[in-house]
């Protein structure tokens, strides 16, 4: 498996835009004569257009060429044949600037042989390499050769070493998009000299940017980082916000061809508002479809369609047909990835013939090389081979040998699949001394992944263990480039393959050789491959990383909170969903937004003064493991695979390794299990009642021996973690019996995640105070608490926290936010439990945005928040808990709700909080990394533990559930023992309709059990 769902990716390498210097032209304004008021009127006109054209606006532009026309009338009547040139070509010039190719080349033309005609060879040199340029931006490479080299002899003729540092170098870069990068790197460092002799920082800049080019494509990242560095502040200091730009997103194409995603990114968007600001179309598509390719590489394969679909229009209207060819190209390897082969295909066959046309050699083999990809995933390994033949001669020709590696791990992937092992690995060796010399650790890690799954399909597993090993440890040190939580959690999303064909390995090496340890290592694996950044944070969390940061990186962030907050409002008015194009364009800015303000959370991060000090623990082995348990706990640790799926019960003293179905039929058993669970009517019917059991057959039946009575902490994966375990069918019962009957039941992320926030608890003090309340906020303007009140503020149709919350309404499929009446009973009855000067709460108006974020929360040791709550799966830090929307005087509030970021930003010293609010406990299940949401941000604002729930709760039941369990914990019982015991009185009660599931499984304890 690991052979076919690695081998599918190909990084695409692309020709990065550059900024081609055109010739000085050296073109003088005609001398003005007295005697002559027709030309001194052209010279005015004339110099009007030359500063008109300076301003490089669209509208100065095009306000240029009506000035030179009028100059050319003067001098066609005086009959100043070259004077009439140089117009012609700067009128040739503003057509190309904006974008009007063939006008541009028809103007050129005209001025060409007038030039001829009068022996202006200074003026002839730089019409030809203007013509050239035009061919060059056309896509006509052979032709602007013609020009360029018809040029260059006249420029060193008439000594203008400018126009021939800038001809040289454009024919290098001729010769890059050919693939003669050896011919290009010579002119190149023939024009480099040349610029500097003459001060041309500009031309200097833009030559270093193709050098680091050329050494980008012969694989030597290191040193084409280099130059273009050098070049970068060369292009900042003489102002061209294009060539920065462009010099900006090949940085960015290094760091991504190196894995280094996060800073490929950080790279991309800041070349791309350059490229709009300076209206460079070309460059905009290219950062588009970069951004794009980072995006489907971390397995955001709609992310990366969003940002390819707006580069593909751009390529169109500018007529950039390589560009269009590479576009359309990396769309097909997107609709690859997701497995629809046949709009691959499609794409795919769109981007050949233009690859061909505009004879990009290095771009044909890429989209050869993944026709290939396609025809071997349907099937067709003669036709796949085929087509890598093709590929792979191409890339050898043009150098490129970061493509020749992708097309021969992809050619020994076939015949791995036809059964040609020897053959296979012959390829294999082939291209992995390829992906080392080009510095691809992802591609090196891809192919070390391949020979492990062919050495195990041999019966080598000692070899194929090996070679696994080698493939995470490359995983692991990529892992660590990234600093932005969000991006290494999808980065480590994507390779949870290597992991899951690891634990299947060892697992195989036990059977073989028993009591060699492989059973402990798989064991150690599982724990590696799960919520490591959730690990990251609470170790941050516990070096209190936010004291100390720049109060206005804070300041900041709470303002591009408040612009997210105000786009969102426009997205929700009436109008804006009958308008696609402007409803597209809020959901980008929204999404830039959103992408600024992860940005500056890690930049709040890494800025800190306590950043640089921090350890980030490894995550715990079986013995450190064992070392947090007690003799009373058992742990389940659950790993669901494609092919197979594993639980490992651990106690103090031991380890005990069990082999389940595969991932599709727990899944399946799960849905099952949910949909009976959640529902209202009675579990006992025997076909429900068969649904119920039939999981935990599957899921607990295995460690039947191991469970006893004892407490059990659950390490689920995928959709186990929104299982209710204490609902599971005892497996101990032939008929339906709760777990939680016999057993405490506690949730975990991780073990390492526990242990890590177990530190932060030994150390911090104790609040000295017992119970903080909010309970029965008012949601809408019809609450009959507002009824008689005269507001001195209209409500409007839409404010910026309510537009939020009819978004989540709407994702979440309710109607509105009804009031809780119950919240206000379930509130006041647990306060009568603490002594009042030990307690606080808020109710109505109170229940607020500055209650919960009041620094005083952090004195009570309990916290309880009866409202509602919702997750937002697509964005989690839009997630929050519903306050009350409007104020006493019937004022909407700006913040009414509490944001999982805003949670991130309490500081709390809470042993436990309650969310008494609907399905809480849910998030955006990230593969490797679990559910983000808002127990995550819980933990990192300081609370040991947190009681959350899965679906939307009974207002009633659920008031007297926490009352129950309230009294518990109040009096000194551990919260697992608390929320057994006030589950069991709902089970074992009178009351028929509460026995239900429904009524008390979706509450969760979550955290440290101790």
């Amino acid at each position: 498996f690991i052979c076919l769902a690695i081998s599918v990716f190909v990084c695409v390498v692309l020709l990065s835009q550059v900024v081609l210097v055109q010739a000085n032209d050296n073109m003088k304004a005609p001398v003005q004569e007295s005697s002559d008021g027709g030309r001194a009127a052209a010279q005015k006109l004339y110099n009007e257009g030359l500063k008109l054209y300076s301003q490089g606006t669209v509208k100065s532009l095009r306000s240029s060429i009506e000035k030179f026309f009028e100059a050319l009338k003067l001098y066609q009547q005086i009959g100043d044949k070259k004077s009439q040139a140089i117009i012609l070509s700067y009128i040739g010039k503003v057509y190309n600037s904006l974008g009007d190719k063939q006008q541009a080349l028809k103007f050129y033309n005209q001025s060409l042989p007038l030039s001829i005609d009068v022996g202006d060879k200074a003026g002839q040199a730089t019409t030809l390499t203007n013509i050239g340029f035009v061919y060059n931006s056309l896509g006509d490479k052979q032709q602007a050769l013609k020009f360029y080299n018809q040029s260059l002899p006249l420029m060193i003729e008439v000594g203008n070493k400018e126009g021939q540092a800038a001809t040289l170098n454009n024919i290098g870069f001729v010769y890059n998009h050919i693939g003669d990068k050896q011919q290009a790197l010579k002119f190149f460092n023939q024009s480099l000299p040349l610029m500097i002799e003459v001060g041309n920082k500009a031309g200097q800049a833009t030559t270093l940017n193709n050098i680091g080019n050329v050494y980008s494509s012969l694989g030597d990242k290191q040193q084409a980082l280099k130059f273009y560095y050098q070049s970068l502040p060369l292009i900042i200091e003489v102002g061209d916000k294009a060539g920065q730009a462009t010099t900006l997103n090949n940085i960015g194409l290094v760091y991504s061809s190196l894995g280094d995603k996060q800073q490929a990114l950080k790279f991309y968007y800041q070349s791309l508002p350059l490229t709009i600001e300076v209206g460079d179309k070309a460059g905009q598509a290219i950062t588009l479809n970069n951004i794009g390719l980072v995006y489907s590489s971390l397995g955001d394969k709609q992310q990366a369609l969003k940002f390819l679909n707006q580069s593909l229009p751009l390529t169109i209207e500018i007529r950039d047909k390589a560009q269009q060819a590479t576009t359309l190209s990396n769309i097909g390897l997107v609709y690859d990835d997701l497995g629809d082969k046949q709009q691959a295909l499609k794409f795919y066959n769109q981007s050949l013939p233009l690859r061909i046309e505009v004879g990009d050699k290095a771009g044909q083999a890429i989209t050869l090389n993944n026709i290939g990809n396609v025809c071997s995933d349907l099937g067709d390994k003669q036709q796949a081979l085929k087509f890598y033949n093709q590929s792979l001669p191409l890339s050898i020709e043009v150098g490129d040998k970061a493509q020749q590696a992708t097309t021969l791990s992809n050619i020994g992937s076939v015949y791995d699949d036809l059964g040609d092992k020897q053959q296979a690995l012959k390829f294999y060796n082939q291209s992995l001394p390829l992906r080392i010399e080009v510095g691809d650790k992802a591609g090196q890690a891809t192919i070390l992944g391949n020979m492990a799954d062919l050495e195990r399909n041999r019966g080598y597993l000692e070899e194929s263990l090996k070679q696994i090993q080698a493939a995470i440890q490359i995983i692991e040190s990529l892992r660590q480039t990234y600093t932005n939580k969000d991006l290494q959690s999808t980065y480590f999303s994507t390779v949870q393959d290597y992991y899951q064909f690891y634990i299947d390995l060892l697992i195989e090496l036990d059977k073989k050789y028993p009591n060699k340890g492989y059973d402990t290592i798989a064991f150690n694996i599982s724990e590696r491959s799960r919520a490591r950044s959730l690990v990251d944070l609470l170790t941050e969390a516990n070096a209190s990383i936010r004291k100390g940061v720049n109060p206005k990186l804070l300041a900041s962030e709470q303002l591009i909170l408040g612009k997210i907050e105000a786009l969102q409002k426009q997205m929700q008015q009436p109008s804006i969903p009958n308008d696609e194009a402007r409803l597209e364009k809020l959901k980008q800015e929204n999404e830039n937004l959103l992408n600024q303000y992860r940005e500056l959370v890690d930049k709040i991060r890494t800025t800190s003064p306590k950043y640089g000090a921090i350890k980030y623990p490894e995550p715990l082995e079986l013995k450190q493991i064992q070392q947090q348990l007690d003799k009373d706990t058992l742990l389940l640790q659950y790993f669901l695979g494609k092919n197979h799926s594993y639980l490992w019960a651990v106690t103090p003293d031991s380890l005990y390794t069990y082999e389940l179905p595969k991932s599709s039929e727990i899944e399946f058993a799960a849905q099952d299990f949910s949909n009976t669970i959640a529902d209202t009517l009675s579990v006992n019917e025997p076909a429900k009642a068969r649904k119920l059991i039939k999981l935990s057959q599957m899921i607990l039946a295995p460690a039947l021996d191991k469970l006893g009575k004892k407490r059990l902490a659950i390490v689920a994966d995928g959709p186990l973690q929104t299982i209710p375990f204490a609902a599971l069918a005892d497996p101990t019962n032939k008929i339906y019996q709760p777990l939680m009957v016999n057993h405490e039941i506690v949730n975990l992320p991780s073990v390492t995640a526990i242990a890590t926030q177990r530190q932060r608890f030994n150390n911090e003090y104790v609040a000295p105070k017992t119970l903080a309340v909010l309970a029965d906020p008012v949601f809408e303007a019809s609450d009959k608490r507002l009824t008689g009140k005269e507001p001195t503020y209209k409500v409007p149709e839409f404010n910026l926290n309510r537009s939020s919350l009819q978004r989540a309404l709407k994702n979440l499929k309710r109607n509105g936010w009804e009031r809780l009446d119950g919240t206000r009973t379930e509130a006041e009855q647990i306060l009568k439990l603490v002594p009042s000067q030990d307690a606080i709460h808020a109710y109505d108006f109170d229940a607020n945005y500055n209650f919960v974020t009041n620094p005083e929360l952090k004195q009570y040791r309990f916290l309880l928040f009866a409202t509602h709550g919702f997750v937002d799966t697509t964005n989690p830090e839009l997630s929050g808990i519903v306050l009350s929307q409007f104020d006493k005087q019937g004022k909407p509030v700006e913040k009414g709700y509490l944001r999982l970021g805003d949670i991130f930003n309490l500081d709390l010293g809470a042993e436990l909080v309650v969310l008494s609010a609907c399905e809480t406990g849910l998030g955006k299940d990230i593969k490797g990394e679990g559910l983000v949401g808002l127990t995550r941000g819980l933990m990192y604002a300081g609370s040991k533990r947190a009681v959350v729930s899965l679906w939307q709760v009974n207002d009633e039941g659920t008031s007297k559930l926490m009352l129950t369990f309230y009294k518990a914990v109040l009096t000194g019982k551990l919260p697992t023992v608390a929320l057994r015991e006030a589950q069991l009185q709902f089970w074992q009660g009178q009351d028929k309709e509460r026995q239900r599931p429904y009524y008390w499984a979706p509450f969760t304890l979550q955290g440290d059990w101790k």
